[in-house]
């Protein structure tokens, strides 16, 4: 058996036993990219190196394998690699600059529990490659202007969505008036500015944003709610082209970019749910459906008149007077 075929079943079993139900050949072709065949003989050979594994059918008679968890040794025996411990490192980092300290202090904790598993030859060992790795890739918190998060009210709002549980917030509105709501968390968006996604529980049923740096206290209730399970954080979210959502503004969006400018919009992932077309003369159309005119605006300053905007005629005419030919760079 070839070193990258043993490594291939070595990462099998580590699926085998990290899934509660085990895996099947479909999980295999989505891993290995390989194609159905291939995934039949890896799993014939996986069933002769690992002659403990259980066999079974699922309720679409699709056959699992699933490998028993009570022997720790396995762990220890594959240990940590040095990539997998620098995938941590960067996970909190980002974490930390996404000013996500709940989700950053999770994963140091997972972090030390793996080194904790390990030989302490071994440990020191992927830690020092880690660190060297780090340091190779050059990984570090991106400069550049962002809201500096209240970490007390960032960390009421993640133990109430994790529960979850209904919370009360003293808001300051943007007429600068001050007033209490009793909302329903349901996530947070993050951006340069950070907004919690939640209903008002005596409201009209639809969901709202409320701006982090707006939120003067947090409170928990210690009343618990049912979450919608129609509710989608991640298509609600893509409602907006950053952060901001406003129903008026909502609507289809049309951007030119010219043939000097094409190359590297091509780079760019404007919206989760964009259309591109190539034009005849080297330029690139973008289409897509958001909203938040001035988050767009924004963005679209740093092109220059290297832009068009074709729709919608309100950020066409918010822009026209703004573009500029004397930027040295492109975004």
């Amino acid at each position: 058996m070839s070193y990258a075929k043993a490594a291939d079943l070595l990462r099998v079993a580590e699926m085998a036993l990290s899934r509660y139900d085990g895996i099947s050949l479909s999980d295999l072709i989505e891993e290995f990219g390989c194609d159905h065949r291939t995934a039949q003989r890896m799993m014939r050979s996986f069933e002769t190196v690992f002659p403990q594994v259980v066999i079974r059918e699922d309720e679409d008679r699709r056959r699992r394998w699933q490998m028993p968890r009570h022997d720790s040794r396995w762990l220890q025996a594959q240990g940590i690699r040095d990539s997998e411990l620098a995938a941590l490192d960067m996970a909190v980092k980002r974490a930390e600059r996404d000013a996500a300290p709940d989700e950053a202090q999770r994963l140091k904790v997972l972090r030390d529990r793996l080194l904790a598993a390990m030989p302490s030859s071994q440990a020191r060992r992927a830690e020092t490659d880690a660190e060297a790795l780090l340091e190779a890739q050059g990984f570090a918190s991106r400069p550049g202007p962002r809201v500096a998060p209240d970490l007390r009210i960032l960390g009421v709002l993640t133990e109430a969505l994790r529960a979850p549980w209904t919370v009360t917030l003293t808001y300051l509105s943007a007429d600068g008036s001050m007033s209490d709501r009793l909302l329903e968390p349901y996530g947070l968006l993050l951006g340069i500015r950070r907004y919690l996604v939640a209903r008002p529980v005596d409201g009209d049923g639809k969901m709202r944003r409320f701006r982090l740096d707006r939120i003067r206290d947090a409170k928990i209730t210690g009343q618990s709610f049912s979450r919608d399970p129609g509710f989608d954080l991640q298509r609600f979210s893509s409602q907006a082209f950053g952060s901001y959502h406003s129903e008026a503004e909502y609507g289809p969006v049309e951007w030119r970019f010219s043939p000097l400018a094409a190359p590297v919009a091509r780079q760019f992932e404007f919206h989760p749910e964009q259309e591109v077309t190539e034009e005849e003369d080297g330029a690139l159309t973008v289409r897509f459906s958001a909203s938040g005119h001035m988050e767009m605006a924004w963005h679209l300053y740093q092109w220059g008149d290297q832009v068009d905007v074709i729709g919608p005629p309100a950020l066409r005419a918010m822009i026209d007077a703004h573009r500029r030919s004397d930027f040295p760079a492109l975004p």
